[in-house]
C-alpha cells in the first residue's frame, strides 16, 4: 500500500492503550485517523507493535469479510509503524447516548445484532487470527487477580492471610469455570467506547473499533462487556431486554443457561476492570478511569448475589467483598 501525506490537524482523545492517534488532512475536505505507538521504532517493543498492526489488520479483513461494520485501511507504513485507517467522525457510543439518550434501545438492539452476526460467521468459517488466542485459565486468572494486586493491595485495603485466601480460591474458580465454557469469536472489548456512531439517511449506524485483539472466548464475554459497561448504567429490564434481542438474533432460545453465563462473566470481568483501572493510574500515571472502579465493583457485587447460592466458593468472596469494602453510596 502506498503512504500517506498529509497535514496533522489534531492529536485525538487517548484510550487506555499506549495508542496515538492523530486526525490528518490528505486533501481538502478529506481527513484520515494515523494510528501509532510512540517510542516503538527500533526500541523494544518495536516488534509487538507491528505484530499489533497485522493482527489489526488480518482482523479489519476477515471482519470486513463477513460484512461487519469496521473502518477501511488506506494505507500502511511498515518503517514508520504507522497505520492510516478511515474517519470515522468524532462520536462514540457512550458519547452518543450523552446526546441522545433515547436511541439506547434501537443502538444496543444492533450491536447485539452485529455480534449475533459475528459469531454465527465464525462458527461457519473458522479464522486463524481469533483461534491463535484464547480466554484460557491463565489469561482469565492473570485478569481477576489485578482486582487483588492493584483494587485492593495496591490501595492499601487490609486483606489478611484468610482473606487472600478466600479471594484465591475464588479467582480459581471463576478462571476455571470461565474457561470452560464453549468459545466463539469474542471482540474482547465490545463497549461504548470501541463503537462509534454515525448518522445517515436511514438512521444512526455503527462502527467497530479497536478489534485487534479477536479471540476465542465465551458468547457471552462481549454482551458482559456491553451491558455491563463500566461507563453506563442500564438497569436490569434493559439488560434482559438485550439479552433477548440477542438470543433471537442468534436463533436461541437458551435464556437460563445465557443468564447465567452472562452473571458469571461479569463477576470475573468487573473484579478484572476494577483492578486494571487502578493499574492505568499507578503504572501508566492515567487517573482518567479511576471514576469507574466503585461501579465495576458494584456491578461485580450484583452478579455475585444472582448466583453465590449453591457456591460456597462464590458466597465466601462476597462475603470477603462485603468485609474490605467499604459500603456503597
Amino acid at each position: 500500500m502506498a503512504g500517506i501525506s498529509g497535514e496533522i490537524l489534531e492529536e485525538m482523545p487517548p484510550g487506555a492503550s499506549t495508542r496515538r492517534f492523530f486526525r490528518v488532512a490528505v486533501g481538502p475536505g478529506q481527513t484520515v485517523v494515523a494510528m501509532y505507538a510512540p517510542g516503538t521504532m527500533g526500541g523494544p517493543s518495536a516488534a509487538r507493535q507491528a505484530a499489533g498492526h497485522a493482527s489489526f489488520l488480518s482482523t479489519q479483513a476477515l471482519l470486513a469479510s463477513w460484512g461487519l461494520p469496521v473502518p477501511v485501511v488506506h494505507a500502511y507504513v511498515p518503517e514508520q509503524d504507522v497505520l492510516f485507517v478511515e474517519d470515522l467522525g468524532a462520536e462514540t457510543l457512550a458519547q452518543h447516548l450523552v446526546r441522545c439518550p433515547d436511541s439506547a434501545d434501537d443502538l444496543y438492539t444492533k450491536a447485539v445484532g452485529l455480534l449475533a452476526h459475528a459469531q454465527a460467521k465464525f462458527a461457519r468459517e473458522p479464522a486463524a487470527v481469533v483461534t491463535e488466542r484464547a480466554f484460557d485459565y491463565d489469561l482469565l486468572r492473570f485478569e481477576v487477580d489485578h482486582f487483588l494486586n492493584w483494587a485492593l493491595l495496591a490501595r492499601d485495603v487490609p486483606v489478611s492471610a484468610a482473606g487472600r485466601a478466600v479471594f484465591e480460591a475464588a479467582a480459581h474458580y471463576l478462571a476455571s469455570a470461565v474457561a470452560d465454557l464453549p468459545r466463539g469469536f469474542v471482540h474482547r472489548d465490545y463497549q461504548s467506547k470501541n463503537l462509534m456512531v454515525r448518522e445517515t439517511a436511514d438512521g444512526a449506524t455503527l462502527t467497530w473499533i479497536d478489534f485487534q485483539d479477536a479471540m476465542l472466548g465465551p458468547r457471552a464475554y462481549d454482551l458482559v462487556a456491553l451491558l455491563m459497561d463500566s461507563y453506563q448504567n442500564f438497569d436490569e429490564p434493559f439488560v434482559q431486554s438485550r439479552l433477548g434481542d440477542y438470543l433471537r438474533a442468534a436463533g436461541r432460545d437458551d435464556d437460563a443457561t445465557l443468564t447465567e453465563e452472562f452473571d458469571l462473566i461479569t463477576v470475573q470481568r468487573k473484579l478484572k476492570d476494577a483492578g486494571r483501572f487502578v493499574y492505568l493510574e499507578r503504572q501508566r500515571n492515567n487517573p482518567s478511569f479511576l471514576g469507574y472502579v466503585d461501579g465495576a465493583i458494584h456491578r461485580a457485587t450484583a452478579a455475585l448475589e444472582r448466583i453465590n447460592r449453591g457456591v460456597p466458593t462464590l458466597e465466601r468472596l462476597a462475603d470477603f467483598l462485603a468485609d474490605v469494602l467499604p459500603p456503597r453510596r
